[in-house]
């Protein structure tokens, strides 16, 4: 069993800083670095993308809309050309950076309500597909199984890392628990790791309404935006390797 742990970082701008980088990218094996549209800004990117190379860390682009004042979490209409544009403009900024640090992009995954609106609208996942092909074709995408972002990922022919959340719940259909909801996390990490397990093992989560869902997973995200999510992801990675798993970048196994 091999499985990369993914985790959204370099989400800190200007005078504000957010995460608990420095703590989490020794845990995980891939990060998801924010390019200045949700957050980020140059400095970040940069001290990300060096702090990465250290600890042996892969690196990814995390595009989202440019909305820092709605943490990219607001849905902002744009046709397919836009979000192909704006993924393309942001693949860019850190690309640099990752040139800087003689750092090999690995893979893009888009954030929050951009990620959100391309795994239901062709349109938008066409637009984040192309941006990825166009950039480099041999970046991973990450998208989850049976969504529109996973369909014109392989149509575009992409190499898609199949992703799914250690501590959100799912629902009978398949798709995450809406944050909205009173049983949309999972705050123990031994039912994080029991959920992981199970899609490794025997391909399938339980949803919450005890419905048994088919599931597939290359990468798994974890969030560590606060000391208690540190120790979440801390505590996961340590039962996945008890009970035999491997923790890897996706790129080394896909």
């Amino acid at each position: 069993m091999t499985i990369d742990l993914n985790c959204d970082l370099g989400e800190s701008y200007g005078i504000y800083t957010l995460g608990m980088d420095q703590k989490v990218l020794p845990l995980v094996s891939s990060a998801n670095v924010a390019c200045g549209g949700h957050a980020g800004d140059s400095a970040v990117m940069a001290r990300t993308v060096a702090l990465a190379k250290q600890y042996g860390t892969a690196v990814g682009a995390h595009p989202g809309f440019l909305d820092k004042e709605g943490f990219g979490r607001r849905y902002i209409a744009m046709d397919e050309e836009e979000i192909y544009q704006l993924c393309l403009y942001q693949i860019g900024a850190l690309h640099a950076f990752c040139c800087a640090e003689n750092v090999q992009m690995q893979h893009v995954k888009p954030h929050g309500a951009l990620y959100n609106a391309a795994l239901r609208d062709p349109a938008a996942a066409r637009g984040v597909a192309r941006a990825v092909k166009d950039f480099n074709e041999n970046l991973l995408l990450f998208a989850p199984v049976h969504t529109e972002l996973q369909a014109a990922g392989e149509r575009h022919g992409l190499r898609v890392a199949k992703e799914m959340f250690a501590d959100r719940t799912y629902t009978a259909g398949g798709t995450l628990t809406p944050r909205t909801e009173q049983n949309a996390f999972l705050d123990k990490p031994e039912d994080a790791a029991a959920q992981v397990l199970d899609v490794l093992q025997e391909g399938i989560v339980k949803a919450v309404d005890g419905t048994i869902v088919a599931m597939v997973a290359d990468t798994i995200c974890v969030h560590g935006d606060n000391e208690q999510a540190v120790l979440f992801i801390q505590h996961l990675r340590n039962q996945l390797e008890h009970h035999g798993a491997s923790v890897q970048a996706a790129g080394e196994f896909i």
